[in-house]
């Protein structure tokens, strides 16, 4: 699941002298032993979750390098003043005879945060102790996510199996793998809900930009939470910059359609009302201006059919040479 849990603690909260070592690389200071807090976390594990989603194990062992120093926050809200613990340690456990529902041994990313125990962190400390905070979930990106039936990378093609459908008798999931970066972990009110989801990462650039436009507006059409970097952010504003071009470039097209179906509506038949083809045609779309334009033009065209006014200079020879041979 990518949904986790914090777990019930018997050093209640008080760090080792090692644990205290590793604390003290991420502060400023020499902190006491009695200056933290500290408690369990499982982050995530190997299990189809509720969105017929899992880790493999590699990718929690990935992640278990890559979420230590990450800060803990409050409902994905990645605002400094939700800051809440940082991990200092983190590592794979596995759970001695307990497999998955796929009949993998199970494991789990466990891992230790602190918080400095300050007057403003007494309550949220009282909070967890109490089980009230007990709820977590994370934010990662990973570069292959495997579909479990076909085998297919979806960060690179789309299969036709659907989440959650059975094929042959085994539900369709799909394998989180090859994880790329480790955003955050968040407490949360209700992980169950759809918004403590893992937060994907959209990489505009692994599939040459524009090309993974389908993969991006799949995830920015779901109701995930969804995080990009800086220069994707700008890869995307880019490129609704261009569809803003291509609109207006559209906008005129469509104009100049409207106005030729008016314009041959008028010449099929003058005693029409050209304010009531007005009115109609601007709730057409392209393809009908089209075929509108189609049928008046043709009718224009039998009505009023195109003459050269210059004879080729074959006609005029032949127009020189008719019946010659009866002139005196």
């Amino acid at each position: 699941m990518k949904d986790g849990y914090i777990v019930k603690d018997i050093t209640y909260g008080t760090p080792t002298e090692e644990e205290l070592k590793s604390i003290n690389l991420y502060t400023r200071r020499e902190f006491k032993a009695d200056e933290v807090y500290v408690f369990t976390v499982i982050l995530c594990d190997n299990e189809i979750d509720r969105e017929f989603e899992r880790f493999t194990k590699n990718a929690l062992i990935k992640l278990s390098e890559l979420f230590v120093g990450k800060t803990g926050i409050l409902d994905h809200n990645m605002k400094s003043e939700n800051q809440t613990a940082r991990i200092f340690s983190c590592e794979v456990e596995e759970v001695k005879g307990k497999l998955t529902s796929v009949g993998e041994q199970y494991c789990r990313l466990k891992a230790r945060a602190y918080m400095p125990r300050i007057s403003k962190n007494n309550d949220f400390i009282s909070e967890i102790d109490s089980g009230i905070k007990k709820e977590i979930s994370v934010g990662c990106a990973v570069s292959k996510i495997i579909c479990s039936v076909c085998g297919e990378n979806m960060k690179s093609f789309h299969c036709d199996h659907v989440k959650g459908k059975k094929y042959n008798g085994e539900i369709c999931h799909y394998i989180l793998d090859d994880p790329v970066d480790a955003y955050e972990w968040s407490f949360v009110a209700v992980p169950a809900q759809k918004e403590a989801k893992v937060i994907k990462s959209l990489d505009f650039n692994e599939r040459g930009g524009e090309n993974n436009l389908e993969d991006v507006l799949k995830m920015l059409s779901t109701d995930e939470t969804v995080t990009i970097s800086k220069s994707q952010t700008k890869d995307l504003l880019k490129f609704i910059d261009d569809l803003k071009k291509q609109a207006e470039d559209g906008k005129t097209y469509k104009e100049d359609l409207r106005k030729d179906v008016m314009k041959y509506c008028s010449l099929t038949d003058p005693q029409f009302d050209i304010k009531i083809m007005d009115s109609v045609t601007k709730k057409m779309n392209i393809e009908e201006l089209k075929s509108f334009k189609k049928v008046f033009q043709s009718k224009v065209d039998k009505t009023f059919p195109v003459k050269p006014q210059l004879l080729s200079s074959c006609e005029k020879e032949k127009k020189k040479t008719k019946n010659t041979e009866f002139k005196i």
